[in-house]
């Protein structure tokens, strides 16, 4: 029988969505007041949800503590108050958009997370604007 566990946290981080090869011009009609050339700043929030069989020795699917010291260490202690653009690597030629951030962010995770159990981020990054991934 699958279950799926959730577990929350947040980040705050600030970014700024551009394409260097592009002039800036190009990159204003793209990403609009996002390419602001002084960053800008979002309140994160994170849901990561793991589906998997539920142990019949333990009744759990993974132990939420280990999930969230995992989601700790791996993720917020990562990000942060961080600028993205600048103290994450992998945002050096990647834009840091809410679908880059999330796929960053499933990629550290299903490295940690058993590969027998299904692993799915969802990424806030307003209260109205928000991102899956699920590896697919």
């Amino acid at each position: 029988m699958k279950v799926k566990v959730s577990r929350k946290a947040h980040f705050n981080a600030a970014h700024r969505l551009f394409v260097q090869d592009w002039s800036d011009d190009k990159n204003m009609d793209v990403f609009g007041v996002c390419s602001n050339s002084n960053f800008h700043g979002h309140n994160y929030e994170l849901v990561v949800d793991i589906t998997g069989n539920v142990d019949p020795i333990t009744g759990m699917v993974i132990d939420l503590k280990e999930l969230k010291d995992i989601i700790k260490s791996e993720i917020e202690d990562v990000l942060d108050h961080k600028n993205l653009n600048l103290d994450i690597d992998y945002f050096n030629n990647v834009v840091p958009t809410a679908e880059n951030i999330c796929i960053f962010i499933w990629n550290i995770l299903r490295n940690k997370i058993d590969s027998d159990k299904e692993l799915e981020v969802t990424l806030y990054e307003t209260p109205r604007n928000f991102v899956k991934y699920n590896g697919n």
